[in-house]
């Protein structure tokens, strides 16, 4: 066995408030609406930490979220109706004195602030000055505010078409008075359009679509196509709507995850029950839930059994039976029967609270494609402005063309000239895309990730916990040099005592099962690639693996003894005495029931797999021939980190892994993907996580990811392929104003449209 994970009953205070049972990558806190953080880094804590180079290496600290001011504030913004308008939030609120950074977080509508001192009153001016709504609280009803806002945009939308209809009408009695109709139409409804136009430029975004329509419209009435003017504004509106229902679906996803969690929850004290706020809770309390009931936080069942259906989370539909002692996440669903847990996280830091922030983390990781066309459509509109002003002046100008003709011309082309189906057509995919992911028990940290997993052509397996059950168990306890089965395993045991990795917790379970009582070793260590060791009175007691003995302590019988075990698919260890092998300790772990499965799925998919372990050639090619796969042996963690740096030279390459001991390697590969079972850390670690603990899922997220790119590289053919159909078509006076706006909202429609298809797909 090479190295050993040890942990000492005593760990490091970090100065948050939590106790730890690992090394934590910071720590988080109950988060409010309006919230300010001290700058500095919390400081390391928990113990020295050493790890099973058999199955990773020691953990990586990744980097934290960059505070650049001295204080962190958040809110949450209504009014967004796609992830444009998040930008235009982030320019108003960068030119407020004193903000370091703007961050908006469109699919939880959150406002992130570092600046250094509380600027709360002056951005909520200017969130309000460019024409959205900064909520003022936890306190604030956000159903409310956002009705509110619902009823008056149907209701002004409602009496626009009300007076198209009316003023199409009098037209048909009263050209004249018709006329009239149509311009107070239009002008009725440039007032909202305009003001935020207004709004916008002075708040830093001078080219929105509110500025092109205001453009269009006054153009059009100036030219006396007043019909059409209004008529532009109705569709223009229209597209908005479809783009504030497709926001919507968008983030309903996250929505239901948050009302996962209930507001209350039924503490127990003694024999009495009462009711407390779940913001209440702490560490340590216990909770009663009733059948039907949500947990209202990460909890450990104290009763024998209960059955929970966690698909909300992990996407398994049938329900799991828990046992006393197991953790269960907060947003399960009790179903048989009444009962009481312990509270294990604190509040604001529990399963579904992870996921929320993670959620937020990874709309600031974008997709370079997604990047891409952020900066083009910022050059985009301006360009095809001017192209719109010299298609009005040239050929009036130069070639004494009609002006009336020719402006008419280049106002369709203006309207055309809206990013908002390119700009949309990205994101709406990839929120699609992780939702999908999400629905189905996996976590993708953003459009960069989900781009990198769909061009995944290598996956590398990490061997224990991840191909296997995780939990191995000694077959076989061989006495040398004249010893009993008892005394080896109470050796090895006493050293072992306090360690977390499986092949450690397998020797202390066998000899507690055989009645063994170890005594605890002094002068524990773990030695990298080696073993571990420790001293008994005054025996210096070691359990390594074998390869790691002198030739002289190994005869020829001992030798074949190892080679037969290790050619059955197990792992020896030795234990050494005082430089004498005492004897050895053979183990096996069972394959997990789906992997030979999810490696046929990635096979379908044109995908190779290759194991990664630290285990002996030997045991590791006996599980590689089952599963069919390639395989490299005997690998410490730096050995890891290159074996993937080898595979992604010719390859994108994936690393699967628990997400505890593999961070180094998960680091190295193109793609870091880690198990349900290591949640915790996966989910700080990993660039995506299988939460549902299911292998087979890692076929279905990297086909998802696969139909994600199609989607996008089919929503910017919409995007663009339209707009330069009628770009053409209005220059050449073919169509106007009204098939512009319609080729502008179509497209947008469309690629919405498509989008949403991936949270309806069943197969990819």
């Amino acid at each position: 066995m090479s190295e050993h994970t040890h942990h000492e009953d005593g760990h490091g205070a970090c100065g948050c408030g939590h106790a730890h049972a690992k090394t934590q990558h910071g720590c988080s806190s109950a988060v409010p609406h309006q919230h300010a953080a001290p700058a500095q880094e919390p400081a390391a804590c928990c113990g020295e930490d050493h790890c099973h180079s058999e199955e990773g290496g020691g953990e990586e600290e990744p980097p934290l979220p960059p505070l650049t001011g001295n204080q962190r504030f958040s809110w949450q913004v209504s009014g967004m109706d796609c992830p444009s308008c998040a930008r235009k939030i982030e320019n108003a609120v960068k030119n407020v004195p004193g903000v370091e950074r703007a961050a908006v977080l469109f699919a939880t509508e959150k406002l992130v602030v570092d600046a250094n001192a509380d600027i709360t009153a002056d951005v909520r001016n200017a969130v309000t000055r460019a024409g959205f709504t900064l909520l003022a609280g936890p306190g604030e009803k956000r159903a409310a505010v956002q009705q509110e806002s619902r009823w008056s945009e149907y209701g002004f939308l409602i009496s626009l078409a009300v007076m198209m209809v009316l003023s199409y009408v009098v037209e048909q009695f009263n050209p004249q008075l018709g006329r009239i109709a149509f311009i107070a139409t239009t002008l009725v409804g440039l007032v909202p359009i305009v003001s935020k136009a207004w709004k916008l430029i002075r708040s830093g975004t001078p080219f929105a679509i509110e500025t092109l329509m205001s453009v269009a419209a006054l153009g059009a009435l100036f030219i006396g196509a007043t019909e059409e003017a209004a008529m532009v504004l109705l569709l223009f509106m229209i597209g908005e709507l479809l783009e504030s229902y497709a926001a919507g679906r968008a983030r309903r996803g996250v929505a239901a995850l948050m009302a996962l969690v209930p507001e209350e929850a039924v503490l127990v004290d003694g024999e009495a029950r009462r009711r407390v706020a779940v913001a209440s809770l702490r560490p340590g309390q216990i909770i009663e839930v009733a059948p039907g009931g949500r947990l209202p936080a990460d909890a450990v069942l104290t009763d024998a059994f209960a059955s929970f259906d966690e698909s909300a989370l992990t996407g398994e539909s049938v329900p799991v039976e828990r046992q006393r002692e197991e953790k269960v996440a907060a947003g399960a669903l009790v179903v048989d029967r009444v009962c009481q847990l312990r509270v294990v996280s604190e509040p604001g830091n529990n399963a579904i609270d992870r996921i929320l922030q993670l959620i937020e983390e990874a709309e600031e990781r974008r997709a370079p494609i997604e990047r891409f066309l952020d900066r083009f459509s910022r050059y985009y509109t301006p360009a095809v402005m001017l192209l719109a002003l010299l298609v009005i002046l040239i050929p009036p100008l130069v070639f004494a063309q009609p002006w009336e003709t020719w402006i008419y011309r280049g106002l369709a082309m203006l309207l055309i000239g809206c990013p908002c189906a390119l700009v949309i057509s990205t994101p709406a995919a990839i929120t699609s895309g992780l939702a999908a992911a999400t629905r189905r028990g996996a976590l993708i940290k953003g459009g960069a990730a989900l781009e990198q997993l769909g061009r995944v052509q290598t996956v590398a397996f990490d061997k224990t916990g991840t191909l296997t059950q995780g939990k191995p168990q000694v077959t076989d306890v061989l006495p040398l040099a004249g010893g009993s089965a008892t005394e080896i395993l109470g050796l090895a045991a006493a050293v072992e005592i306090g360690s977390h990795h499986p092949l450690a917790q397998a020797i202390v379970q066998r000899a507690e099962q055989d009645g063994v009582t170890p005594v605890v070793a002094l002068e524990r260590q773990a030695k990298a690639g080696i073993g571990v060791e420790g001293r008994i009175g005054e025996r210096w007691v070691q359990v390594m693996t074998p390869a790691k003995l002198m030739p002289a302590q190994l005869d020829d019988a001992t030798r074949r003894q190892i080679e037969t075990l290790e050619n059955a698919g197990k792992t020896v260890v030795a234990v050494v005495g005082d430089e004498q092998l005492c004897g050895l300790i053979a183990m096996s772990d069972t394959l997990r029931g789906d992997a030979v499965q999810a490696l046929q799925a990635l096979k379908l998919l044109g995908i190779n797999g290759v194991m990664l372990t630290g285990d002996n050639p030997r045991a590791a090619a006996a599980i590689a021939s089952t599963l069919g796969i390639d395989f490299r042996a005997g690998l410490l963690p730096e050995d890891k980190v290159k074996a993937l740096e080898a595979l992604s030279v010719n390859s994108v390459t994936a690393m699967v892994g628990d997400g505890i001991n593999d961070a180094p390697a998960m680091k190295a590969a193109s793609v870091g993907i880690a198990m349900g079972s290591g949640s915790d850390v996966a989910l700080e670690t990993a660039d995506a996580a299988l939460t549902h603990n299911r292998l087979t899922g890692l076929a279905e997220t990297i086909a998802l990811a696969r139909a994600t790119h199609a989607n996008i590289r089919q929503n910017i053919t919409i995007a663009i392929g339209l707009k330069a159909v009628f770009m053409v078509t209005s220059l050449l006076g073919l169509t106007g104003l009204w098939l512009a706006v319609l080729a502008d909202s179509g497209a947008t429609a469309l690629v919405t449209a498509n989008a949403l298809r991936l949270l309806r797909a069943k197969k990819f």
